[in-house]
């Protein structure tokens, strides 16, 4: 037996929608490590679970999806890892290796592909299984309280900064200032980058320029200068449109969430022409995971995080979706 949090109701964060529980240890398959969690960091995608915002999830659920731990037991067929190895494990839990997505790089996009904490259990919880082909090595200069957010934040924000289009030494838009824009702000100035930071929070403006951003304003302000390029964190459809506004003819718009409230009517000549590119951006590949853990390694990238039990995952996701943070929630396990 072990300790999750377990999702068995659709509620609001306020609402307190997660229940602590004993439940079965999984275990593993033939090509399966079962992980010990030593952290789970917790994200807006937990957030859009467990209130009910996303389709095709069955309850009961463990969510969690940014997860460090230890390999407890290896399955009989495990070759890449043994037991104690340091993982972690990322929202791509598993895809089907053989559609034209997978063989062209596109894994992302697999119609077969499953998600940690959403379609399988995830980190809130003292243990749980993934097969070791997608599960991560962890960068020794990265404590595992620090590198819990990267598994997704950091990831998701690296893809999102790549279909942004922007290069070296460009103008960026960050659309909301939360846990991925803290980290992906800091490999875009690795990049050289010219950093603008858009957040309704005036203690994110203020870590953002702590970071690095060279001009912060409110969600809905104009810019000092046209941007060659933006990501939007966040989860509201109003927001897609004023970064659209933000950007040079040419440039594209990355919308970094997998939830968006309804994007309001564009104006064709004004918000789109010229080449205006409006982008989703739908989960990360594993090569995406490797590159970023890469350059977070080399930076080395530094994450701003507040440690929460597991028994207070309710309240952590509260503070998430209040934006009462800065950084990054994590759950300690242990």
């Amino acid at each position: 037996m072990m300790k999750a949090m377990v999702l068995a109701e659709f509620r609001p964060a306020e609402e307190n929608p997660l229940e602590l529980m004993e439940v079965d240890r999984p275990e593993p398959g033939p090509r399966e490590l079962l992980v010990k969690v030593r952290y789970c960091g917790v994200c807006h995608t937990d957030l859009h679970t467990v209130e009910g915002e996303l389709p095709d999830v069955s309850l009961p659920r463990i969510p969690g999806h940014q997860v460090v731990g230890t390999v407890e037991e290896t399955g009989e067929e495990v070759s890449m890892f043994r037991k104690g190895s340091r993982v972690g494990i990322a929202w791509l839990y598993s895809t089907c290796g053989r559609c034209h997505f997978c063989r062209s790089g596109r894994e992302n996009l697999c119609r077969e592909a499953r998600f940690t904490g959403y379609q399988v259990d995830g980190g809130y919880a003292e243990y749980m299984v993934v097969p070791e082909e997608f599960a991560y090595e962890i960068p020794d200069n990265f404590p595992d309280e620090k590198a819990a957010p990267l598994l997704c934040a950091g990831i998701i924000g690296y893809r999102a900064l790549r279909l942004s289009g922007v290069k070296p030494g460009q103008k960026l838009g960050l659309f909301g200032f939360g846990a991925s824009a803290h980290v992906t702000i800091q490999v875009a100035r690795h990049w050289n980058c010219r950093v603008f930071v858009f957040s309704r929070s005036a203690e994110h403006r203020r870590h953002a320029l702590e970071l690095g951003a060279v001009w912060v304003g409110k969600l809905d302000e104009r810019p000092p200068e046209k941007l060659d390029g933006a990501i939007v964190f966040a989860p509201a459809g109003e927001v897609a449109r004023l970064a659209l506004r933000a950007i040079e003819r040419g440039g594209t718009v990355a919308l970094a969430g997998i939830y968006m409230s309804p994007i309001p009517e564009l104006d064709y000549k004004s918000e789109l022409y010229h080449e205006r590119c409006l982008k989703s951006v739908a989960n990360a590949t594993r090569q995406d995971g490797n590159e970023f853990l890469t350059i977070a390694a080399d930076i080395p990238v530094t994450t701003e995080i507040t440690i929460f039990p597991l028994e207070e995952a309710n309240r952590a996701l509260q503070a998430v979706k209040h934006s009462a943070l800065n950084g990054a929630a994590v759950l300690k396990i242990e």
